[in-house]
């Protein structure tokens, strides 16, 4: 049996209310002497600290929720990380669920709703909805969280959203996808294939309007603009559908993406996994990167460096952005919200012909 506190009051000599100011948190705490009694009594009986009490007494429970889309994918995983360097230093703990899993029957939204309900039953002081948001917000959600946030609680999304009183790590999506296009016609590309994502999901939908606006300053056009999931299956597919409308199978030594006089056909994702699913179907087809056909993608995720060729891509710092979610996650906004840039990287696989070095 789990030993109780009074057992540790007697133990120390000292009242119940003393010994749960000591164990609990509270800002009331005896004398130094008495303290120490105190936790060497617990400590001895082996008494570990009910959490629902310290939470009253501290009036925060210490824990924050993350809600990711994939677990396994490298670019929440990054971002994990940097919510959860912050929440140590601020003696936090994570709750972390994926969306990807949805039991039977279930849907995203589903998972994603049971994962908020089970962190606000939690009592969790902030959650941080890490997936992309959708145009349109499943309104059990908007009411939850609604209720969530009028008791007090924190929402941080990554990106706008529709979810009234959430605080926003603002990400240049656009205007990295603009730029990252603009590379890439600065080095002689002008046929471009859109790998785009689901177009419900706002991160994917203003990823593409980036490439397509940066585009039409050039007044070019892509060949194709093919919708997929946001993952590597979804770029392998996306791509051989792009390639089975052309009507090739696949090559010997010549590549049907390209004429004479033709740039290279780049295919541009909006998203390093689709980009990495994308290179898989090049493959599957007889078809070399860069020499056939070129590859960039979006964010620069940890796990680019076991790829070969190098990926292309537009890198965010995704650490960094977990850092900024929790801190506005636990810290009353007192300025602007953050907004994070980042840069173009250059790499083999879109005729790059060094090896980068990051």
């Amino acid at each position: 049996m789990p030993v109780k506190l009074t057992e540790v009051a007697r133990q120390a000599g000292v009242s119940l209310a003393t010994a749960s100011r000591v164990l609990n948190g509270s800002s009331r705490t005896p004398a130094a002497a008495i303290a120490d009694r105190v936790r060497a009594a617990a400590e001895e009986l082996g008494y570990v600290a009910n959490a629902q009490a310290q939470a009253l007494a501290r009036s925060t429970t210490g824990l924050m929720g993350l809600v990711v889309h994939d677990i396994a994918d490298p670019y929440f995983s990054a971002i994990a990380h940097g919510v959860q360097q912050v929440a140590l230093d601020a003696r936090h703990q994570v709750l972390l669920a994926g969306t990807d899993l949805t039991g039977d029957g279930g849907t995203s939204a589903d998972a994603e709703l049971a994962a908020v309900n089970a962190f606000i039953s939690y009592r969790t002081d902030a959650i941080i909805l890490a997936a992309s948001r959708l145009i349109e917000e499943d309104p059990r959600l908007i009411k939850a969280l609604t209720q969530y946030t009028n008791n007090g609680g924190r929402v941080v999304t990554l990106g706008t959203s529709s979810i009234p009183e959430a605080h926003v790590v603002t990400v240049a999506n656009h205007d990295g996808a603009a730029e990252l296009v603009g590379t890439l016609l600065g080095r002689g590309l002008k046929r471009f294939v859109i790998l785009a994502g689901p177009h419900e999901r706002n991160t994917a939908r203003v990823r593409v309007e980036g490439f397509l606006e940066r585009l039409r300053q050039d007044e070019l056009e892509p060949i194709a603009v093919v919708q997929g999931s946001f993952n590597s299956q979804g770029g392998f597919d996306s791509t051989l559908e792009f390639l089975d409308s052309l009507g090739t199978a696949g090559a010997s030594g010549v590549s049907p993406l390209t004429a004479d006089g033709d740039s290279p056909l780049c295919f541009l994702a909006a998203n390093d996994v689709m980009a990495l699913g994308a290179m898989t179907a090049l493959r599957s087809r007889g078809l070399r990167i860069p020499e056939d056909a070129q590859v960039a993608g979006f964010d620069d995720i940890p796990t680019l460096r076991d790829h070969f060729p190098g990926l292309t891509t537009y890198r965010l710092p995704l650490e960094d952005i977990g850092r900024m979610a929790a801190h506005l996650a636990l810290t009353p906004l007192t300025k602007a919200p953050p907004s994070v840039t980042g840069s173009v990287v250059l790499r083999e696989s879109a005729g790059h012909s060094t090896v980068s070095a990051d």
